[in-house]
């Protein structure tokens, strides 16, 4: 293959074979998935939706040999139709919901899809501000969606935990039409029951109904795999995620909705939470997408069938402990963590208390090691969003290659050797300064780097 492209995509193959990736939202996938994402269903064209008859209820064998009627508007859909409802049954299976939508296109479609089924301009959506690890969809102003909905955001309290006493004054003091539970940069288990209770208070008052939803992308596997409490079991309606992340699948959105599941080529029901998974299958088709990407979905049907096995629920496990122990490794170390450590995945480094620097100059200087994470902002952080004094990471993607409990420590002291470094230098032009010392720990990254293969390296 002479295209340069294909050059590109063996270097950036080489880079992860020889790194470490710590960004929390990152994974590699089977070469399964990758498989399927490469096939010939990426040729088809598929606006519309498959029936649901049998979903959930019918058993694989069952769905992928029926060929039912469709709510299509191609031709030719007879083994896309099968695989998108085996997508749908697998993910009503793993996150025991009534209805998925498996079209979204990404995380933030999705959110998008269920803000547009359920608000009208204007209406107000309570969720957590990005300050304080709320993710860019849940209302910051440089998304589309807070120009046309009202975002009023709840932060976090001293121990790194939602404000639940905020959250409940402010859906007293707010005629919200939704509630969301959902973040970016949260390291503690959301208390779900108590969100829902805030809810029946805020409808009791307002005298409508009110939008239960959690955007669960970062999270969505520890739920699969049952080692994170499920939204959809508390009283929740709607919950979104990406397929990535700890799901461990191909790039893309899921939205998991309980209510009565219709055709979504009737007329538009009126706005109630019974027949909220017609509104958001409309919301995303013709509502916000056009045609679905079925390569993608089939993807996703592989991945969640990976998640449906016993030994995902172990993967699960193994990313909490080894977030855990990586924690405690990097407090031994001197590095101020907000909340003091982790309930799930993913750990927030303050770096300015820590050692004195900012968050992207610690990312600079890993980079140069082989270890991957992102500067991220920190509550109540002077420094933006272009220099902000935390750091994000997590142990989704290390885990799949099978390090464990014994690798965190020596993780968290090449940490600490690259914090030491950045600490004397002070800025990214005099990294250069120290390049031998970074060599050296990038030696010591690759060689542990490669006794770890990609699961999908024989591709």
């Amino acid at each position: 293959m002479s295209d340069v492209v294909f050059r590109l995509i063996s270097e950036e193959e080489k880079r992860q074979r020889e790194g470490l990736e710590l960004i929390p939202s990152e994974n590699y996938v089977s070469a399964e998935v990758l498989k399927a994402m490469g096939s010939v269903l990426t040729n088809k064209y598929c606006e519309g939706y498959p029936s649901f008859e049998g979903i959930p209820g019918w058993g694989e064998d069952e769905i992928s040999r029926e060929v039912l009627p469709n709510y299509r508007y191609y031709g030719g859909q007879i083994n896309v139709d099968r695989i998108e409802r085996l997508a749908i049954s697998r993910a009503c299976r793993l996150f025991e919901a009534d209805h998925a939508n498996v079209q979204p296109h990404s995380g933030a479609n999705a959110n998008e899809a269920v803000y547009y089924a359920w608000l009208s301009p204007g209406d107000k959506v309570l969720a957590m501000d990005l300050g304080h690890g709320g993710h860019l969809t849940h209302g910051s102003p440089v998304t589309r969606s807070a120009h046309i909905y009202d975002f009023v955001g709840y932060g976090t309290n001293e121990t790194g935990d939602i404000d639940y006493e905020e959250m409940r004054e402010l859906a007293l003091s707010n005629d919200v039409r939704l509630i969301l539970v959902g973040y970016s940069a949260f390291m503690k288990v959301p208390d779900f029951a108590r969100v829902a209770k805030i809810r029946d208070e805020a409808e009791a008052k307002w005298g409508h109904e009110i939008l239960l939803m959690a955007d669960m992308a970062h999270v969505a596997g520890l739920i699969a795999a049952g080692v994170h409490p499920n939204p959809l079991k508390f009283g929740f309606n709607v919950m979104t995620t990406t397929t990535h992340k700890t799901l461990r699948g191909p790039r893309g959105g899921l939205i998991l909705t309980m209510g009565r599941v219709g055709s979504p080529l009737k007329k538009t029901p009126e706005r109630s939470l019974k027949d909220l998974p017609v509104l958001v299958d409309k919301a995303v088709f013709p509502g916000t997408q056009g045609g679905p990407l079925e390569h993608v979905i089939a993807a996703k049907a592989v991945a969640f069938g990976e998640a449906l096995r016993p030994e995902f629920k172990d993967y699960a496990k193994k990313i909490v402990e080894n977030a855990s122990s990586l924690a405690e490794e990097l407090k031994k170390r001197g590095f101020k963590l907000v909340g003091d450590g982790t309930e799930n995945h993913l750990i927030l480094i303050d770096m300015k208390k820590s050692f004195g620097i900012t968050g992207k100059l610690y990312e600079k200087a890993l980079d140069m090691v082989g270890l991957t994470l992102n500067a991220n902002s920190l509550p109540g952080d002077k420094g933006g969003a272009f220099r902000p004094n935390g750091v994000r990471l997590g142990t989704p993607a290390v885990t799949t290659r099978g390090l464990g409990v014994k690798e965190m420590e020596r993780l968290a002291g090449w940490m600490l050797e690259v914090a030491k470094i950045c600490a004397e230098t002070g800025e990214e032009g005099r990294l250069s300064e120290y390049s031998g010392q970074l060599e050296k720990i990038h030696d010591e990254v690759r060689e542990l780097a490669l006794n770890y293969p990609l699961p999908n390296e024989d591709i």
